[in-house]
């Protein structure tokens, strides 16, 4: 089999795999595999192919990497995660200003927000990234 039919292969299957995850940065290497087939198809060397596959991959992915399509789900709505603003009891923190506390039924990595100071006491969620809870000193009343 030629080269170019195995270039548009792996691009259709890589557009395949796309459909599944929805992140675009699948369908930009199946385009650069069909812009390596189509270098192979007029006939250019391997090596050729190869340079625009990588460059078209790169340059597409970093187009996207500053899109608004490839930043899906890096941004943080406050108001769509229901622990911001909930109140957590931390009872001693460690030096490197982390600390685990019970919350939901489970243990969970708890780490001081910048500018707050680690006393034991209660505390406000302020952001939640990955499992740890990002957490500010709960102002007095």
């Amino acid at each position: 089999m030629s080269a170019w039919v195995w270039w548009f292969v792996l691009g259709f299957v890589l557009l395949i795999a796309e459909l599944t995850t929805g992140t675009f940065y699948l369908l930009v290497i199946a385009l650069a595999f069909a812009a390596a087939g189509t270098t192979s198809l007029i006939g250019m060397p391997f090596v050729i192919q190869l340079v625009v596959a990588a460059g078209i991959g790169l340059a597409g992915s970093l187009w996207l990497r500053n899109s608004r399509f490839g930043r899906h789900g890096t941004r943080r709505e406050p108001l769509q995660n229901l622990d911001v603003g909930q109140v957590v009891r931390i009872e001693q923190w460690s030096p490197s200003r982390t600390a685990r506390t019970a919350y939901r039924g489970a243990q969970w990595d708890v780490e001081l927000a910048p500018g707050e100071e680690a006393v034991a006491g209660d505390f406000v969620i302020r952001d939640v990234l990955g499992s740890r809870l990002i957490v500010a000193r709960r102002p007095t009343t």
